[in-house]
């Protein structure tokens, strides 16, 4: 087989893989939106501990960011699973995921085995990849935003 053949069969399966890019966008969002629910949910129902985690943790203004994690996590949800302003909403959450690895995770080391870092940076990646390819065709942004 010549390098000219490889070349081909390369940009075909390219195209091929192309055609499933919108369909790939939509499972990551709503893997992260997933992913996301369950803490909002956890921090919603006993906010006030969260408040006191956040503060035992030296994370400054306790009350307020438990309130803003919370919030930027479950309209995070709802936008993600949408498809709604999804540029937009992935910024907060990837300052969230920072700050999660930084506070909590970072000292467990990578593994997810053991509370580590692994899961927050790989929606990390993901987010960085909403923002920069957006919602897809599946996607209120696709229908309300159509170029």
């Amino acid at each position: 087989m010549s390098l000219s053949d490889l070349k081909n069969r390369y940009f075909q399966f390219e195209n091929i893989a192309n055609k499933f890019e919108d369909l790939s966008l939509l499972f990551i969002r709503l893997i992260l939106a997933y992913g996301f629910y369950d803490p909002a949910i956890m921090k919603w129902s006993d906010i006030d501990s969260v408040a006191s985690w956040f503060g035992s943790i030296g994370i400054p203004l306790p009350t307020l960011n438990a309130y803003m994690a919370a919030s930027t996590e479950m309209i995070g949800v709802i936008l993600l699973a949408l498809g709604l302003f999804t540029r937009v909403i992935a910024i907060p959450l990837v300052f969230v995921m920072i700050v999660a690895i930084s506070t909590v995770h970072l000292s467990n080391g990578f593994s997810c085995g053991t509370n580590g870092f692994e899961i927050p940076l790989y929606y990390m990646i993901f987010l960085f990849l909403l923002i920069t390819k957006g919602a897809g065709k599946y996607s209120l942004d696709n229908s309300i935003l159509k170029k």
